[in-house]
């Protein structure tokens, strides 16, 4: 069953080709950590494209990945501190493969010049937190008493039903 307890992690890494693998592992491990098995290959699979998009065309390769799980959705936002590297040309591919698998995306530019890129996956059918059914609030304008709660004789009275009726009922 998927909790509904936010979940964040947080990590740092110098992108190069050997290292994409790894944080697909690590990533991968903290989701079915979370009970979220079934989006570990849409997320690994977006962040490993972003991550060599960033491995073959950026100059700065030190790289911030976040996930963030609400109980419905999971974020993942890479941030990369390229000030050169600009998502509309050299990420294009990757963006328009990353818009086709998750449920939205985007990109913003911090103050600082560095970009961050984010896209998120929304927990399917199955996976949702189970909702905690609210009890039917009452529909007549006078409140009835429960039938335990009520002496045999007011529900009789109240039903309508005739004194020798109830004698034979006990």
């Amino acid at each position: 069953m998927k909790t509904a307890v936010p979940c964040y992690y947080h990590l740092d890494v110098e992108v190069s080709p050997e290292r994409v693998g790894q944080v697909r592992r690590i990533l991968a491990a903290h989701l079915r950590f979370w009970d979220l098995e079934d989006l570990v290959e849409p997320v690994c699979d977006g962040t490993e494209m972003l991550l060599q998009a960033i491995d073959e065309h950026a100059t700065d390769k030190n790289t911030s990945i976040e996930m963030w799980w609400n109980g419905q959705h999971l974020i993942t936002a890479i941030g990369e501190n390229d000030h050169a590297l600009r998502p509309d040309q050299e990420l294009r591919d990757c963006l328009t493969r990353i818009a086709a698998m998750s449920d939205g995306w985007g990109c913003c530019a911090t103050s600082t010049g560095s970009k961050i890129i984010w896209f998120s996956q929304r927990a399917r059918a199955g996976q949702r937190v189970p909702l905690v059914p609210k009890a039917p609030a009452p529909t007549l304008r006078e409140g009835l008493d429960t039938p335990r709660e009520a002496a045999v004789a007011a529900l009789a009275g109240h039903a309508g039903l005739h004194e020798p009726v109830l004698e034979e009922a006990r």
